[in-house]
């Protein structure tokens, strides 16, 4: 049963986030890494425990700014099948918990209990609800979880973030306001380094300093449509359900390429590599896309994105190659002046495969089978087992989890 959040009698909503999910899993599975400082990842830290955290390492940080601020730090190479596994079995309690749950990635999740009460073996109130749920994420899976409650989810997942490491933080209804207004404005969506310098150039620090300023004076800063969306947050107004039918808007991925110099030749491969991946996972969920994304960071930390629509929607990778190759065609002397320390592919615009309108066959085309024959391939003999020749003998990392299409 889907509550609208005005008529909550009482915070419902979970946003359930596993602690540095990644350096977890190694701790969990190395007790050697247990209480020390963990980064997964050495050239770009993924992931960092928060014994690292605490020395003021984040991530995506490079690994030997990392090691600067924590020289004795662990360095792990990420196991990302072990992570996904781990994923699997903390959703199924999820799911276990309530049938409504919208999975946000590979380790948080939001789900609704409204109505849960006085169902057979739950464990009563929203409170309980997610005691036992951390418990049984502990128990069963081994991991630490933080879980934020409230009536919306909004402010569910502002709880959660506030409520790390490895705890529970409800806000009861009636006190959203005083929780919400004393928080750093960086806790709102949509506000970024850059909108929150603007902000602060106009006094405006806290989420009460917003609210109190309201969305006139607040579309003078940000422009009208962020103006009216960070006044109706920071009076906690977040109409939005858990859905639990949501498909992703974009699917990407991206490589770190770390400081060294790398050849124009070199991350033409990687974008290959990338896009032959993207493909395959378009086609396996069975859409398409109409928009390709190229993003760059360069070595100053600076960055760049550019993207290109396509006539029509399409899965196939010969089509998606030559739009990501195009664009790279056209960074490329930016490359040459400013080197590029990751690259990135994205694929947006997506829709479901069985709304193109088909074309008649005026011309024998085999790109489609071969796409086909190549994901059959793959996924009986492995990743690796049919390649394009310019990716013999090169590596390009393996992808991260991430939830289903």
């Amino acid at each position: 049963m889907h509550v609208h959040s005005a008529d909550r009698a009482e915070a419902s909503i979970l946003h359930a986030d596993l602690d540095s999910f990644y350096a977890s899993v190694e701790q969990r599975d190395d007790p050697h890494l247990r209480g020390r400082p963990v980064l997964v990842g050495g050239g770009v830290v993924l992931a960092a425990s928060y014994e690292a955290k605490a020395r003021g390492v984040r991530s995506p940080m490079p690994g030997h700014e990392a090691r600067a601020l924590c020289p004795d730090a662990i360095v792990v190479t990420p196991r990302f099948d072990d992570y996904m596994q781990a994923s699997r079995e903390v959703f199924e309690i999820f799911h276990d918990t309530t049938p409504l749950v919208e999975g946000i990635s590979v380790d948080e999740a939001f789900l609704d209990v409204a109505g849960l009460r006085h169902t057979p073996g739950s464990a009563g109130t929203p409170v309980a609800i997610a005691a036992e749920l951390r418990r049984r994420v502990r128990v069963e899976v081994g991991l630490p979880i933080t879980v934020g409650l409230a009536r919306t989810k909004f402010l569910a997942k502002v709880a959660s973030a506030v409520g790390k490491p490895d705890g529970l933080l409800e806000v009861a209804p009636g006190t959203e306001l005083a929780f919400l207004h004393p928080l750093p404005v960086r806790r709102l969506w949509g506000v970024g380094p850059v909108t929150e310098a603007r902000l602060a150039d106009a006094g405006v620090h806290t989420v009460g300093d917003i609210a109190q300023l309201g969305p006139k004076s607040l579309s003078h800063i940000v422009g009208p449509g962020s103006g009216r969306h960070l006044f109706a947050l920071s009076m906690a107004q977040d109409p939005r359900r858990v859905d639990t039918g949501r498909r992703r808007g974009s699917i990407g991925s991206q490589r770190a390429l770390g400081r060294r110099p790398r050849s124009a030749d070199e991350i033409d491969a990687t974008i290959i590599a990338i896009v032959e991946r993207l493909g395959k996972r378009l086609r396996a969920a069975e859409r398409v896309t109409r928009t390709i994304v190229l993003r760059l960071r360069f070595h100053d930390f600076a960055t760049a994105t550019r993207s290109r629509t396509l006539p029509e929607p399409t899965d196939r990778t010969e089509i998606i190659m030559a739009g990501a190759r195009g664009l790279f065609d056209e960074v490329r002397p930016l490359i040459a002046e400013r080197g590029c320390s990751l690259i990135g592919v994205s694929l947006a615009n997506l829709d479901d495969a069985d709304t193109i309108q088909l074309t008649l066959p005026f011309a024998e085309d085999t790109g489609a089978a071969l796409d086909t024959t190549m994901d059959q391939l793959r996924n009986r003999f492995g990743r690796d087992a049919v390649t394009r020749a310019v990716l013999v003998g090169r590596h390009h990392g393996a992808d991260a989890p991430m939830l289903p299409d």
